[in-house]
């Protein structure tokens, strides 16, 4: 097992090198490429990967705490059974990643590509989701309670017996969504009315 405390990488390659099972501690990645890279059992605190480029990597078993994985690259990446706890992952892309199994407890997760995965049961509590595309997933029974969903892309997306109690789903194209089965506030009944043209008083 390797370690990394306080050290910061720009623009540096680390491609489809072996970094499994190491701990990084408060560095700092700008620029970097990760790309097919085996990170599988990688522990990282309150570590930053700004445009980093992960695709292809190998980070199953991955756990990250108070880490920020900002404008990243994750396409074909492999994340199962990763967990992502309080980490900022603002405008990265997950187009065609492994995301079974994945575990994310708040954060932020605005402006990111989720489209068509699988994040149906899970606990999304009070999780940032602006403006997030989230086209086609199966959010089927997930937990979205005070979840900030505020301009969220949810186009074909599964919403049945998914819990949107104290969700803000301000911007949300209630028109275009299929809610039934969704458990949501009175206040969401109202917004979904003014949706459809009616006046609320």
């Amino acid at each position: 097992m390797y370690q990394y405390i306080d050290e910061t990488y720009e623009g540096v390659d680390f491609s489809y090198s072996d970094k499994r099972d190491g701990e990084l501690q408060h560095c700092t990645f700008k620029k970097c490429s990760f790309r097919g890279t085996s990170l599988e059992e990688i522990n990282t605190i309150g570590c930053s990967f700004i445009e980093c480029d992960f695709r292809d990597a190998g980070l199953n078993a991955s756990i990250h705490n108070d880490s920020a994985f900002m404008n990243c690259q994750f396409s074909g990446a492999n994340l199962f059974v990763a967990k992502f706890i309080n980490c900022k992952m603002t405008g990265s892309d997950f187009a065609a990643a492994q995301l079974d199994g994945v575990t994310l407890s708040k954060g932020d997760w605005s402006y990111t590509n989720l489209r068509n995965h699988n994040l149906s049961k899970q606990d999304l509590r009070d999780i940032r989701f602006i403006e997030a595309d989230l086209y086609s997933c199966n959010l089927q029974k997930a937990d979205l309670r005070g979840a900030d969903l505020t301009g969220a892309h949810l186009v074909k997306t599964n919403l049945q017996g998914t819990d949107f109690r104290g969700a803000i789903l301000d911007g949300v194209d209630f028109k275009a969504l299929d809610l039934k089965g969704a458990r949501m506030d009175m206040s969401h009944g109202a917004a979904f009315l003014r949706a459809l043209g009616a006046k609320v008083d």
